[in-house]
């Protein structure tokens, strides 16, 4: 669980603390030296790094042939540098890699918010959330670079949590919009469950 002080601290302001706690936990990582190596779509093994200086080696091993998460964020370690020499260690500093880590996500989730017409309807929100995680983790939306690709800007609107911490049915039927709205909401309807199943919140 993240430190509400570091949270507080180093998030995007943005996003709401609850969010931030939610998108770590969904996509990120509880250990600030965590590397992860993809290439191909396949996982490459990486030693577990246990100083700041070991994660950045293996994170300038790797960069340019294959993609690199780093830290609490899982942050994309490449994006917008040209050479490995330019990363930097900040990049394994837990308040530095929320901090830049929330901000790339603020982005993310405007970009899919957009892409659903900047819906007012919080009960959009879960879905949007949802699919600006997958976003972060494919690096992709709708066939472009999330991580590349122009900021539209302005608030992330309608944060909601996604599933009250005692996981409870009320909770649950909350997080489902109401049936009677159109058919494209059946995804939502669907994703709510799974959602509390996946959830480790709950404790169970």
């Amino acid at each position: 669980m993240l430190d509400a002080a570091l949270i507080q601290q180093c998030a995007d302001p943005s996003l709401k603390p609850a969010i931030v706690e939610q998108f770590v936990t969904a996509a990120g990582s509880n250990d600030p030296l965590a590397v992860t190596v993809k290439s191909g779509g396949r996982l490459i093994l990486v030693p577990k790094a246990t100083t700041p200086d070991e994660a950045m080696a293996k994170v300038r091993r790797f960069v340019g042939q294959a993609v690199v998460r780093v830290g609490l964020t899982q942050f994309p370690a490449g994006v917008g540098v040209k050479d490995a020499s330019e990363l930097k260690p900040d990049l394994v500093d837990p308040c530095e890699n929320l901090r830049k880590g929330t901000a790339m996500f603020a982005k993310v989730l405007r970009i899919v918010a957009k892409w659903y017409g900047n819906p007012n309807s919080d009960d959009v929100f879960p879905q949007i959330f949802e699919d600006a995680v997958y976003a972060w983790k494919t690096g992709e939306f709708e066939g472009a670079s999330v991580f590349q690709a122009e900021d539209p800007g302005g608030p992330v609107v309608n944060q909601r949590e996604l599933i009250d911490t005692g996981g409870t049915d009320a909770a649950a039927e909350e997080a489902s919009p109401p049936t009677d709205v159109e058919p494209q909401n059946e995804k939502l309807v669907g994703s709510a469950e799974m959602r509390i199943d996946l959830s480790r919140i709950g404790g169970k």
